[in-house]
């Protein structure tokens, strides 16, 4: 077990509180669709044309650049605006792993359905302007469940529809891998450079997210609700941020899963800052059994934030956590107690190493708990390139402390301040890898705690991005961001989810804030 200089607040007390995930999908009387009122903005709404249609020579000749020219330029806002993400419950379609593509003949579950209303109850209290969707049913469906008995209508485009993927739609995919072989490889390995009937689907997908901001930003409006799919949600979050289309695959999208980008005015005018402020939200635990973009993957790394303290700036980070923080880190113990954690690394400080000690604690109880039939051995240790504590101290913030964090607090810190977290990220970043690439262990899932501030270096080190990026992300105390590495521990990471909060009930952080009087969220 880890010590610290201060002993842990509640001595070794276990709060567990078990979650009956069955009462996550709840039921409840569909909603009666003539209720709404839907309006498209787009000039029509017409079935793809499937046809071969060849790119111009330009873009047969444009090859895939990985090079970052920084986050996203879109015109200047007068407020601040938030914009949640949301993708529609599982379809018939998804649940016989049929390509869907832009297609519109698949309906949603009764699964589905229930996802919907899961995410209905989470954002019950938020107070949306208007509500964006696509316009194919499962969309508009699951549009129609979270938006319930709201008044403004809701408004149709046809660039929010999915991924156009011509010929494969329909297709299973068996079927495609024996109709289409080489192509439906390239699909499925190289998805940027793919050509399908002349046309680059996910180039396309990337112009038209860029197309949906341009219309989603202008609206009068500061809390906009957008209900699609996943592969354009994934476009949007990446446009958003200025990413190109190699990250593709790379943000997880689940079904109902919820996204949440921030966009706030400069005061000097010019493009917004853009920070992402969650990613993929589910309805169920983002920890869950399952694929990363459509592949198995037994490496995975997750990054938690320490508990809530009565930090100042003058210990900011190294005093012990308050009564809210020690509830953060049993609810998070509890969550991850579904994971056979093998090693958890925590930085140095005092409130980093209660978590990891807390996450320890019910992980060797897991037995007794009833998670696993035989005790477990978890290896805990310290790294003190997780340490930004010196740093904090030097950054006279008033916003470093983790317990009361403002979306795009990360902008306030002095460049030279924000270079050593970045340097100190990277050498830590290389190290989780090197845990994580242990031999001996064939399925490995590594657990890393620390201040929000050096996680957020390290997910931004895991994307390959530069240090200017670090100001695009958020985390909260309590929250978890969770890693995949369906091709090994130097292969590129899946991002399941980025902070994560439901796990923390009532003490979870709400997925949108009230934006009367608060124009910076």
């Amino acid at each position: 077990m880890l010590s610290a200089g201060h002993p842990l607040v509640g001595g070794d007390q276990l709060f567990l509180h078990r979650t009956n995930h069955s009462l996550l999908f709840r039921s409840f009387k569909p909603i009666a669709t003539s209720s709404f009122t839907f309006r498209s903005i787009s000039s029509s709404l017409k079935e793809l044309d499937t046809s071969s249609s060849p790119s111009s020579a330009a873009d047969d000749d444009r090859k895939l650049s990985s090079t970052l020219s920084g986050p996203a330029s879109f015109a200047p806002l007068k407020v601040a605006k938030r914009v949640v993400l949301v993708r529609h419950g599982q379809s018939t379609w998804n649940a016989e792993g049929r390509i869907q593509g832009s297609s519109d003949f698949s309906i949603l579950t009764q699964k589905g359905e229930a996802q919907a209303e899961t995410s209905r109850q989470m954002l019950i209290d938020d107070s949306f302007d208007i509500c964006f969707s696509s316009p194919l049913k499962r969309s508009k469906r699951t549009a129609e469940v979270i938006w319930d008995s709201r008044k403004e209508e809701i408004l149709t485009d046809y660039d929010l529809r999915e991924i156009d993927l011509y010929s494969f739609q329909g297709l299973l995919k068996h079927e495609g891998i024996a109709k289409y072989g080489s192509a439906f490889r390239q699909w499925q390995k190289d998805a940027p450079n793919f050509n399908l009937d002349g046309h680059y689907p996910v180039r396309e997908l990337w112009d038209r997210a860029s197309s949906c901001w341009k219309k989603i930003l202008v609206h009068d409006s500061s809390s906009v609700l957008v209900v699609a799919h996943n592969a354009v949600n994934q476009a949007l979050v990446a446009t958003a941020m200025g990413l190109g289309t190699e990250y593709f695959r790379v943000l997880l999208q689940s079904n109902c899963g919820v996204s949440v980008l921030d966009f706030v005015p400069r005061p000097d005018g010019g493009s917004p800052y853009i920070c992402l402020n969650r990613l993929n939200q589910t309805p169920n635990s983002p920890i869950a059994a399952g694929s990363s973009a459509g592949r198995k993957a037994s490496k995975r790394i997750v990054l938690v934030c320490h508990g809530s303290t009565q930090a100042s700036n003058s210990d900011a980070g190294d005093t012990s956590m308050n009564m809210l923080g020690t509830i953060q880190s049993q609810k998070t113990a509890e969550l991850l107690l579904d994971l056979n954690v093998k090693s958890i690394i925590s930085s140095p400080r005092i409130a980093p190493t209660e978590t990891a000690n807390a996450i320890a604690r019910v992980q060797e109880a897991a037995d007794c708990l009833g998670a696993d039939c035989v005790p477990r051995y978890v290896e805990t240790k310290q790294m003190k390139d997780l340490d930004v504590h010196d740093i904090l101290i030097r950054s006279e913030k008033e916003s470093v402390n983790a317990s009361s964090l403002q979306s795009g607090w990360v902008n306030k810190f002095e460049d030279e301040l924000l270079t050593e977290i970045w340097d100190r990220s990277g050498t830590a970043w290389k190290s989780l890898l090197h845990e994580l690439s242990n031999e001996s262990e064939p399925d490995n899932i590594v657990v890393s705690v620390g201040h929000p501030i050096i996680n957020i270096g390290l997910l931004a080190h895991c994307l390959n991005l530069t240090k200017d990026w670090m100001g695009s992300f958020h985390l909260d105390a309590g929250s978890i961001t969770v890693i995949d590495f369906p091709d090994g521990p130097f292969g590129r990471g899946v991002v399941r989810c980025i902070n994560y909060t439901a796990h923390l009930g009532r003490w979870s952080i709400p997925i949108t804030r009230p934006t009367q009087d608060d124009e910076n969220f």
